[in-house]
């Protein structure tokens, strides 16, 4: 019955199941990922480490850039941020879709949180905070990075990046696994033998034929034929996908205010202005990094998509 329960419902959709598949599948000991990646039995402890740096506030994309080095804050450009090289379709589009979550998001909690301290009243959200923090995050539940959560500004931060981090961070680096990897020369994921130096025996070999050489550091063609087959079953989305924007009809009682059905189809409305806008980008023959020859348009970050591989749309949730 809690609204923030009813918005965030549809970003959790089978992500335990996909999970718990991932887990007995794929990172597991003698898994997919240790038997075809170049990390092999150390990819989870190499995971494990990165883990180490991870902070809930840096998963917001325009943290993140910033962080990164990719933008700084800038009052005068939309949305605040202005990107320091601006041909990157990456953070060029995710702004256009966190700025339309964030508005969605911040509509949508003004209307259920009128007074000043409704959500330092409202037991149930700070139980569910502190939760995530405490259990969720139990070897990082003292770190001082964590967002506060006093007010109306705090919540619709933190759903705003959750929301982003299921939906459009998630397509933007899954859905182009099999476009991009599925010509296993493209990006392989581990090369059988390093590049001959010049004391090495084959380094003369090497020189006169180095095709040869890369060639044969590829994937096996069983490594090969499984990473093809995990990347294309990853990159896939299924004839029931739920997309950013779209109100499953089944679910369409999910929350019965007319009202707040005013702000979601206002939030429709902007990603199909979005989705033209992507577009029109990716004819731009200005923006390198979208066109010309060897470069495939970026479509990542398109809000919709039909089932299949297509290396565009955004999934409500993490649901493979």
């Amino acid at each position: 019955m809690h609204p923030i329960y009813k918005l965030l419902h549809p970003h959790m959709r089978y992500t335990l199941e996909i999970n718990a598949l991932a887990r007995q599948s794929l990172i597991n000991g003698g898994g997919i990922i240790e038997a075809s990646f170049s990390p092999g039995k150390y990819a989870m402890e190499l995971s494990a480490a990165a883990y180490e740096s991870w902070r809930f506030d840096r998963e917001a994309l325009p943290a993140d850039l910033i962080h990164r080095g990719m933008a700084v804050e800038d009052p005068s450009a939309p949305g605040g941020l202005k990107l320091l090289i601006e041909d990157y379709p990456y953070a060029a589009d995710g702004l256009l879709i966190w700025s339309a979550i964030k508005e969605w998001v911040e509509s949508y909690v003004e209307h259920f949180y009128t007074e000043p301290d409704s959500v330092t009243s409202d037991v149930e959200l700070q139980a569910w905070w502190s939760e995530i923090k405490n259990r969720g995050h139990h070897d990082k539940r003292n770190d001082p990075w964590w967002p506060k959560l006093a007010t109306k500004e705090d919540l619709s931060g933190i759903l705003t990046t959750m929301i982003w981090t299921a939906s459009g961070q998630h397509a933007a680096i899954n859905f182009g696994q099999y476009p991009f990897g599925g010509y296993m020369p493209n990006r392989p994921t581990l090369m059988r033998k390093l590049i001959p130096q010049e004391t090495d025996p084959d380094f003369e070999k090497f020189m006169q034929n180095p095709q040869r050489t890369f060639l044969s550091s590829l994937p096996t063609q069983l490594q090969a034929t499984k990473i093809m087959a995990v990347q294309d079953t990853l990159s896939t989305h299924s004839p029931d996908e739920e997309y950013l924007g779209k109100m499953n009809e089944f679910h369409s009682s999910w929350i019965n205010d007319h009202k707040v059905l005013q702000m979601f189809n206002r939030f429709a409305a902007k990603l199909g202005e979005i989705e033209e806008i992507i577009n029109e980008r990716n004819k731009d023959i200005r923006l390198k990094n979208r066109t010309g020859a060897g470069i495939p348009p970026y479509e990542l970050l398109l809000p919709s998509s039909g089932p299949g591989v297509t290396g565009r749309g955004i999934p409500n949730s993490i649901s493979i």
